[in-house]
């Protein structure tokens, strides 16, 4: 079968193979950088001292950022500085630790939450399942407690009772998830004054405290469990997110929600110490999940999502330092809080606090580390905390490797715990210190082991990443070259100037290019035992099934690489006859130069207003044959660029702007109206004058949509800035735009012949009312600029092959019929259009490629980038606020709202590709060439974004560095389904091609 296989290729396979090969390598990101940190069948550890408080309290302020909660703000009334956490900063200055808890992506709610209480940051897994229910049992601080009274959001506490070893342990109060309403922030006895505050979301969790508490007065069960030792109260305050997605983190919605959280903790810790009779056995912890960008999102590594607060105070809780402050940098200069020493933690770090100040086992699983600076206990309490912390890390290492060598024809283990720091030797030391009395000494070596053990499971969670990362860089550089091989043979290596209906030559091959059926069984053979010895260490190591696939890609890859190679060398060796070695080589460089240039891209947008500075110079370097008579359209071409180019040097986080967003639904509304003035008559057929009409009624229609949705958005702005929700008629009319105006490309024109000038008008005004009611800012001029630009591109793109054939274009308008399949039918037939045209489906005219197309396939590539970061860094999730979405919806809903954003993200993709689809048979090329080539190449920037993958140094490099790999991998599936999506959206229109006499002249 293998022996045909390659010559029996055709460009709809390629895609399935190249859809199947991307899509597992995705999923190799996570098995390298992600995999769940989980091991079970550890031994638990405490501390057998007494713990220095019998309950705790732990308030986490979702989406609450370090700088929001410790600065100044204006007063609303008075505009003097003051802080909006009054009672917070008097436990800094007179009773308790802060600092900033460093949180590490991805910034969401239940990772975060996960980390704080269990101790270990989640495996990315958990985003199937929308960071709420968990995809792995794991321990935690309230599985371990006595007992747990949790209050608050339906999104996050029924996770840490779902798996508990005692479900009855954990209790759950949890107002309905129809609270969580942006537009609102509602429920629904709130006041009319009100209205749009979230923060009632937090007073309801503090109502509910309060009536825990006296509901006990007549309930001896529960004031009995009140009572006892190693018990945990949880308050998750989720008003600050829902304030801060939809006003913003600088809004007077989110500072106040501040100061109602401060308000609500003191009267939570006044309770407390009058039930308990100021016993002084309570301790309370105070930090967030994550934190909230500029844009009101988070999720990725910003600093403003990574830094939160943590403020401790309360039995066992080292009071104020002002001896020698620490910890101060320039994050905190503008605090006023230099005299205090800042006590900065990793949010694993929590849990191990948590655990030793109420005396509970060590959650299993927790990679915390203990934070000495907050303890205010005797030393020997220090020392044994910090012993049982380092066991029970210890614990999971030694499971750990364990499971590892047991996977491992030759296992290598950590030399740093091996000798003097085995697991036995160190456990010997440091009870021998602590039984000394050498508690400072005990403390050292438990920090030295932790530290060991640390860098341990770091080694054990890494070992296997020299072999992942070598088969997947050899997966995806023989998808580079068994993609390559096949354009090549089958776009360029035909024997006749002209192919065959999808690229392969009308002519058999050459014999003498063919693989012998001798060799075909060597290479089979060969394949199978490498594939075969593989699988066999993959069974020893007990891999996952995936880790088969990734070794199978590259095995079947290289394997036709190899049986094909003689036709990939005549290939190039034809290429370079017919245009030398000088300008194919020159193609090479400057394309996967360009492909490095877009690589940078990702790190800096304003390299894309660079490049179009200089496009907006191309006209000048034109043939004077492009040049003459075609000023207008290279004006165009180079306004457009320039006009484009503003974009992408903007910043990404900015807020609503009802002047842009309208000035954006005029430009839109103007261009219809032009549009449906002019097109309709250049494109018309005078036999069929109906057809004109039709196309103009549905062009006046698609203008009014257009006009309808900016009326709608400006009066939604209003009604949600005055913290009136979403109008009821203005959401169902912006539903009913957006599934009418959606639709009309695919109803109208999709199976018909149009002018492929009239059709692109079509598709463009039937995007813009969506990309209306979808933009908060400039992103409605930019669709129009982007637009213009792309516009501009194909036609220019017509001229300039005109000119290079030596004719001008015809006045046949060729007519396609194909699908993904490959299979084409056509026939003869002639209508005259108004220019005396001649609309006629004819044999396609099919040409090799060669090095000049790589212009084009690069500008595909680079106008995708664009479509990307046009509006925003998609690197980034806080680059796209969910502001955009509450035109349609305000009640919380992670992947409803996804959804919305990802429409908006693609609607630039859709136009992208349908001109690119349109190009592709304007020069005369074969359906899928030019997609082919582009997608072939794709994968030189996804090997670089793989190799800059980042592990180490700040969290938003690491976070960016896997976004850039993500995004890379993704945009290839991308720009393949939207490749379909474009033959359907143009698959059957109408284009003009280069005249019959030249063509018979070449041929």
């Amino acid at each position: 079968m293998a022996s045909w296989l390659p010559s029996k290729l055709t460009s709809a396979s390629l895609l399935i193979i190249g859809v199947l090969f991307h899509v597992t390598y995705i999923c190799s990101i996570f098995d390298i950088y992600f995999t769940s940190p989980l091991v079970h069948g550890m031994e638990q550890h405490r501390v057998e001292a007494p713990a220095p408080a019998k309950r705790l309290v732990l308030f986490v302020a979702d989406g609450l950022r370090a700088d929001k909660l410790y600065q100044f703000h204006p007063d609303p009334k008075t505009n003097e500085l003051t802080t909006r956490a009054p009672y917070l900063r008097h436990i800094i200055e007179k009773e308790g630790s802060w600092g900033v808890s460093h949180t590490r992506v991805p910034t969401e709610s239940r990772p975060g939450h996960v980390a704080i209480i269990a101790g270990f940051y989640e495996d990315v897994s958990a985003v199937t399942k929308g960071w709420q229910m968990n995809p792995v049992n794991f321990d935690s601080v309230f599985n371990q407690s006595e007992h747990t009274w949790s209050f608050g959001s339906p999104d996050i506490l029924p996770m840490f009772a779902h798996g508990a070893s005692d479900p009855d342990r954990i209790d759950t109060i949890m107002y309905p998830a129809e609270h969580e309403d942006f537009g609102t922030g509602m429920r629904p006895s709130m006041h009319v004054d009100q209205l749009g505050d979230a923060s009632e979301l937090d007073t309801w969790v503090f109502e509910h405290f309060t009536e825990l508490l006296e509901k006990s007065k007549t309930d001896p069960v529960l004031h009995n469990k009140l009572h006892s030792d190693k018990i945990v109260f949880f308050l998750h305050l989720l008003g600050l997110d829902t304030n801060g997605h939809s006003h913003l983190p600088m809004s007077e919605f989110y500072l106040n929600n501040i100061r109602i959280v401060d308000e609500g903790i003191k009267k939570v810790t006044e309770q407390l110490s009058e039930f308990y009779n100021n016993d002084g056995k309570t301790s309370f912890i105070f930090t967030a999940d994550h934190g909230m960008g500029n844009r009101g999102v988070h999720g990725d590594g910003h600093p403003d999502n990574t830094r939160t607060p943590i403020i401790a105070w309360g039995a066992g809780i080292q009071g104020p330092n002002k001896v020698n402050p620490q910890g101060h940098d320039e994050f905190s200069a503008d605090w006023d809080l230099n005299e205090y020493s800042r006590k900065d933690v990793r949010q694993a770090d929590i849990a191990p606090l948590m655990a030793s100040l109420i005396g509970t086992h060590y959650p299993v699983n927790s990679v915390g580390e203990l934070p000495l600076p907050y303890l205010d206990t005797p030393e020997s309490f220090r020392a044994a905390s910090t012993f049982a912390n380092t066991l029970q890390i210890l614990e999971q290492y030694h499971v750990k490797q364990e499971l590892k060598r047991r996977t491992e024809l030759l296992f290598k283990p950590f030399p740093g715990l091996t000798g003097n720091h085995s697991p036995e030797a160190v456990k010997a030391q440091v009870q021998a210190l602590i039984d000394a009395g050498k508690y400072k000494e005990a403390e050292a070596e438990c920090v030295i082991v932790r530290d060991l053990c640390l860098e341990g499971l770091r080694y054990l969670q890494t070992y296997d990443w020299l072999f992942l990362r070598s088969v997947i860089s050899a997966g995806y550089l023989g998808w580079i070259a068994f993609s390559l091989n096949f354009i090549l043979r089958k776009f360029v290596g035909g024997q006749d100037s002209r192919l065959g209906p999808l690229g392969g030559p009308r002519t058999r091959r050459p014999i003498a290019n063919v693989a012998s059926a001798q060799e075909n069984q060597a290479v089979n053979v060969l394949s199978v035992v490498v594939f075969a010895i593989f699988s066999v260490i993959l069974t020893v190591k007990h891999s996952p099934a995936l880790y088969y696939a990734y070794v199978a890609f590259p095995v079947f890859f290289w394997s036709r690489v190899i049986l094909n190679r003689r036709e990939l060398l005549s290939a190039i060796s034809k290429t370079t006859q017919n245009y030398g070695w000088v300008k194919t080589i020159g193609s090479v460089l400057g394309y996967i130069v360009a492909l490095e240039i877009l690589v940078y891209s990702y790190f800096n947008r304003g390299i894309l207003s660079i490049c179009f500075l200089f496009l907006a110079l191309w006209p000048v370097f034109l043939p004077a044959a492009v040049q003459r008579n075609n000023t207008l359209l290279m004006a165009s071409w180079s306004l457009s660029c320039l006009g484009t180019s503003i974009f992408t040097l903007l910043p990404v986080e900015t807020g609503e702007d009802k002047f842009l967003i309208l000035s954006g639904g005029l430009i839109l509304t103007v261009s219809g109206f032009v549009s449906t003035a002019v097109v309709p008559g250049i494109t018309a057929d005078p036999q069929q004058p109906r057809t004109a009409v039709t196309a103009r009624n549905v062009m006046i229609l698609q203008t009014g949509l257009i006009a309808l949705s900016t009326v709608i958005v400006n009066d939604t702005v209003k009604s949600l800035a005055a913290h009136q929700g979403l109008p009821l008629l203005n959401q169902t009319l912006s539903w009913i735009i957006l599934f009418v105006t959606g639709s009309i490309p695919f109803v109208y024109g999709a199976r018909s012949s149009q002018h492929y000038l009239l059709r692109m008008v079509i598709i463009y005004l039937s995007f813009a009312p969506i990309f209306i009611l979808l933009s908060i800012s400039y992103e409605s001029i930019f669709y129009f600029c982007l637009s213009a630009t792309l516009l501009s591109w194909l036609m220019l793109e017509r001229k300039i092959y005109s000119a290079s054939e030596m004719q001008p274009l015809s006045d046949t308008l060729h007519l396609e019929k194909r699908g993904l399949t490959g299979a084409s039918s056509s026939s003869t037939g002639n209508s005259s259009s108004a220019n005396g045209a001649t609309a006629a489906t004819v044999d396609y005219p099919i040409r090799g490629l060669s090095p000049k197309d790589a212009r084009p396939a690069i500008f595909f590539l680079f106008f995708i980038n664009v479509a990307f970061f046009g509006t925003g860094n998609v690197a980034s999730l806080a680059s796209f606020s969910l502001q955009s979405v509450f035109r349609l919806t305000t009640v919380f809903n992670p992947f409803f709202m996804g959804a919305l954003l990802i429409i908006k993200i693609l609607i630039p993709f859709f136009l992208v590709s349908s001109i690119f689809r349109v190009l592709g048979r304007s020069l005369e090329l074969p359906p899928f060439s030019l997609f082919l080539l582009g997608l072939a190449t794709t994968d030189v920037m996804t090997l670089n974004f793989f190799y800059l993958v980042r592990d180490d140094g700040s969290w938003l490099e690491i976070g960016t560095s896997i976004s850039h790999f993500c995004i890379s991998s993704l945009m290839v599936l991308f720009t393949i389904l939207l490749f379909a999506l474009s033959d359907l959206l143009v698959g059957h229109v109408l284009v003009p091609v280069v005249g019959e006499g030249q063509r018979k002249k070449r041929s």
